[in-house]
């Protein structure tokens, strides 16, 4: 059974609340509903942890690297512009990784710093995002060398 971490980055603990014409008005409870039932559905483990602190982000990382998850997604959300310590934490695990963004960013002219370390991005599909980069990760663990 794979295990995966789902970071979520930097104000997604607002979900619902913030923004909800850029983000829906879906909560972070019922997200992570959806994505818990996903992980059922198709047998791994997934393990959400939300923070607003890129620090704890890096510790979480680590231990789930050193725990030995087998792949990261995460959604950066505020980190997105500045988080050169979150991406070398990254890099420097190894740990399979896929971005994953609500809305489109580059219709809205953001550049995400992490993006460069990502096996790959999936960005601007609303909630079902996570699913795709669930699903994205899954084949990467599969299909692994």
């Amino acid at each position: 059974m794979y295990r995966i971490l789902l970071v979520q980055g930097a104000n997604l603990n607002y979900l619902g609340k913030r923004e909800p014409e850029i983000y829906g008005t879906t909560t972070p409870q019922e997200l992570d509903a959806m994505l818990q039932a996903h992980a059922h559905a198709k047998g791994y483990a997934l393990d959400i942890f939300y923070t607003n602190i890129e620090g704890e982000a890096i510790n979480r990382i680590y231990a789930a690297a050193d725990s030995g998850v087998d792949g990261l997604v995460m959604n950066p959300a505020g980190f997105t512009y500045a988080g050169y310590a979150l991406r070398d934490c990254i890099k420097g695990t190894r740990l399979p990784y896929v971005e994953v963004h609500i809305s489109n960013l580059a219709r809205r002219n953001i550049h995400s710093v992490l993006a460069e370390v990502a096996d790959g991005v999936i960005t601007g599909f609303g909630l079902y995002s996570y699913i795709l980069g669930l699903e994205a990760m899954l084949h990467l663990l599969a299909h692994k060398t």
